[in-house]
């Protein structure tokens, strides 16, 4: 999809070959927590304060440890649904997400997405909604998720536009404005995946690392 929805895996192909051997090693350990693991895959820019939201997607059997280990660490979750065995949640800080949703160019753009209320509660309420009905009738994608996953307001807009032709980079997401410094803000986002790996395989649990992120 074009928002990389719901978690872009395409971009485990940039990390580095140590880091490969690290998760190969670790996938083969049983004390280490799978859980913890696919938070750092999935939600590193999100853990190390880098990007608002992440979407998180997760096996039935695992979802109470992502809460036990999200418990009390700012991190709050939102369960977006359900789809082969797995349950897909948006991870996020309130706050930032609060004020990226307030600012004028992103709620003139909800607007357009047809949203009178751009309460954050009503957007991710209305925003479940369509994206349940889109998985089932695979039509009308609501790309205001690209705003509530902190996306820059001109990259949505250009996706809509271009229907997701003719961007300038792809990456985290489709990108029609900046290219340059978006690949290096990607950039970061994988050095944050690689380092919180790193961390894991020292022995650090997620919420030691979530703790002194924050």
């Amino acid at each position: 999809l074009g928002h990389s929805f719901p978690t872009r895996r395409s971009s485990d192909l940039d990390l580095s070959r140590d880091t490969w051997k690290i998760l190969k090693q670790m996938s083969m350990e049983e004390s280490i927590n799978q859980v913890e693991v696919e938070l750092a895959m999935q939600c590193a820019p999100l853990i190390t304060g880098m990007k608002i939201s992440n979407l998180f997607s997760i096996g039935l059997d695992d979802y109470k440890a992502m809460y036990d280990i999200l418990e009390n660490s700012g991190i709050s979750v939102y369960q977006m649904g359900l789809l082969d065995g797995r349950v897909l949640f948006l991870l996020y800080q309130e706050n930032q997400l609060t004020s990226y949703l307030s600012r004028k160019d992103v709620a003139e753009l909800l607007t357009r997405f047809g949203y009178d209320n751009v309460t954050p509660d009503c957007i991710l309420d209305t925003c479940r909604r369509r994206y349940q009905k889109y998985m089932l009738e695979k039509k009308d994608f609501p790309h205001e998720l690209g705003l509530i996953l902190g996306y820059p307001p001109e990259d949505v807009e250009g996706f809509v536009s271009q229907q997701g032709k003719n961007s300038l980079y792809t990456g985290y997401w489709k990108v029609y404005k900046d290219p340059e410094a978006k690949k290096a803000l990607f950039d970061r986002f994988e050095y944050a995946k690689e380092s919180l790996i790193h961390l894991l395989s020292c022995g650090i649990g997620m919420k030691e690392i979530i703790s002194v992120c924050s």
